[in-house]
């Protein structure tokens, strides 16, 4: 069984690494061993499960992962850190065979870049200033994700799971829910991280599924940034209506209404009361407004 880090030990293990946790990098480490016991449980990770994490920091999630899975993807910016996972690991009893060690930059990550064997799920403490985009990232470029559990700020949590018509809905709602069934598993209290942050975590977990309807002949990859483009514009002025937030995407409002009657959506409705399914019929019928207007 491998050896969980506690605080004591993320300390006098930052000390000999002359570690000081950056804003910059986002660096928050978790020093609690229930808490990390708490968010493998969480993942409910299948025994051959392959899974990348994303900012390991000074290992405390990735020591806990290792016994539970097949073979693990760590990815880390700070070379001082990715460097030093391997000891901690070894140090801690945990199994090297399992383990790759990645320097590198999760928004550069690339399937190719990361080799084999395929993560087939997402476990990470991500940094709160790029968890939306990392997570965004990695579902697009590794189509091997089957499912993920990530911990960010609770706000970026509630809004990455809030549906059509909450408060909290806008384009990560709305992009993740092309990848993904997600769901809220849970709250993590500030005091479990070293430095303490001044906000909550929180849990997210989520499944993926089929994307909504492509037309036919059209790339999978080519109509999400075509849907991408109507969500992004809808919610760039959420309180106008479609008619008038999409006026800029379509060529003018007139368009904009000619588009959304062809995709079955009220003119007069706003983006947050849409779900990404009707954000793909909005995608798929520009073209068919085009063919008739011509």
């Amino acid at each position: 069984m491998t050896e969980l880090l506690g605080p004591a030990q993320i300390r006098e293990l930052a000390g000999r690494l002359a570690v000081a946790p950056t804003k910059r990098l986002g660096q928050n480490f978790v020093h609690d061993p229930n808490t990390v016991r708490r968010i493998v449980s969480a993942a409910d990770l299948p025994p051959d499960a392959v899974v990348l994490e994303v900012g390991p920091g000074l290992g405390s999630l990735t020591l806990g992962l290792l016994d539970q899975v097949r073979h693990l993807h760590a990815v880390e910016i700070d070379p001082v850190l990715a460097g030093a996972l391997p000891p901690t690991v070894a140090g801690c009893g945990g199994d090297l065979a399992r383990l790759t060690v990645h320097t590198a930059d999760a928004l550069r990550i690339t399937a190719a870049g990361l080799g084999g064997p395929k993560p087939t799920a997402l476990v990470a403490n991500l940094p709160y200033n790029v968890a939306v985009p990392v997570v965004l990232h990695l579902l697009a470029e590794l189509p091997s994700l089957r499912q993920g559990l990530v911990m960010v700020q609770k706000e970026v949590a509630d809004r990455l799971v809030a549906g059509p018509g909450s408060r909290t809905y806008g384009v990560p709602s709305v992009k993740l829910a092309w990848y993904a069934a997600a769901r809220t598993a849970g709250r993590v209290p500030p005091s479990v991280f070293w430095p303490v942050p001044n906000v909550d975590s929180g849990l997210v977990a989520f499944t993926s599924r089929e994307p909504p309807s492509v037309p036919a002949g059209q790339p999978v990859d080519g109509f999400r940034r075509r849907v991408f483009a109507v969500v992004d514009a809808a919610f760039a002025q959420r309180r106008k209506t479609l008619r008038a937030a999409l006026a800029g995407w379509a060529g003018g409002a007139d368009r904009a209404a000619e588009v959304l009657a062809m995709a079955g959506v009220d003119p007069g409705a706003r983006g947050e009361a849409l779900t990404v399914a009707q954000f793909a019929a909005i995608a798929a019928a520009a073209p068919l407004a085009e063919t008739v207007a011509e």
